[in-house]
């Protein structure tokens, strides 16, 4: 997995130096055959909390013929995590998704307040509203999406605002 992140690198800066992006798509071939399309859309991270350094982000995310998203890096962070959220007796717990996050083909996986979600540890400088987090995301088939996600306290129509994921 480490390999992928250091292959993202390159790509992650040189979106940072173009425009930016919210929305992106990759498409991986294998003997120039088409194999797999991923779609990344509406990134968004929430403000770091005071004395805080770290945060969650969120992506929805679809692939033509199934993958699996396998790392995230961001400049902004130290290291960064999927993470899976569960409820067992009313209380909600998170834990890391060591092999990534499968995603079915054809299927619409939502990373999203109150459930699973990339979290952004050891910030390097407090995200405010406003900012842009650049992101790296690399997949099982290869493919890789550099984007940026905006800082916001809220998606739009978002009522779990308060929640700290």
């Amino acid at each position: 997995m480490r390999r992928f992140a250091l292959i993202a690198l390159p790509l992650l800066l040189a979106a940072c130096q173009g425009e930016s992006r919210t929305s992106a798509s990759s498409e991986t071939t294998v003997d120039g055959q088409s194999v797999s399309q991923v779609n990344a859309t509406g990134p968004w991270c929430r403000p770091t909390p005071n004395g805080r350094d770290m945060t969650a982000c969120y992506i929805t995310l679809t692939s033509s013929t199934g993958d699996r998203l396998t790392s995230v890096i961001s400049p902004r962070a130290a290291r960064s995590e999927l993470h899976a959220v569960s409820t067992d007796g009313g209380v909600m717990s998170m834990r890391e998704m060591e092999y990534g996050l499968e995603l079915p083909a054809g299927e619409t996986v939502a990373l999203a307040p109150g459930g699973d979600h990339i979290m952004l540890m050891s910030v390097t400088v407090p995200l405010a509203e406003g900012d842009r987090v650049p992101l790296a995301l690399t997949f099982e088939s290869g493919a890789q999406i550099a984007l940026e996600a905006p800082v916001r306290a809220a998606a739009p129509g978002d009522e779990t605002a308060h929640a700290a994921h």
